[in-house]
């Protein structure tokens, strides 16, 4: 089992269309001002690495934040 959780990242301006490849395993939402990724994050590695990439990209996190807590029903 893995202990994965669920995380919205939202992001400034939008993500470019060239760069959406990077995030194909993450469902996408353009909004006026930017992007929400939503997705499943496994580990604190893959967290900072979504993070890493994301500053590549030049782009703002104006939040990331999971949507689900372990543990509670």
């Amino acid at each position: 089992m893995t202990d994965h959780r669920r995380y919205e990242f939202r992001v400034e301006p939008a993500v470019p269309a060239g760069s959406r490849d990077a995030f194909c395993d993450m469902a996408r939402e353009d909004t006026p001002t930017g992007t929400v990724l939503r997705g499943d994050i496994v580990d604190d590695s893959h967290l900072h690495g979504v993070l890493a990439q994301l500053r590549a990209l030049g782009l703002t996190v104006v939040s990331a934040q999971p949507l689900d807590r372990p543990g509670l029903l």
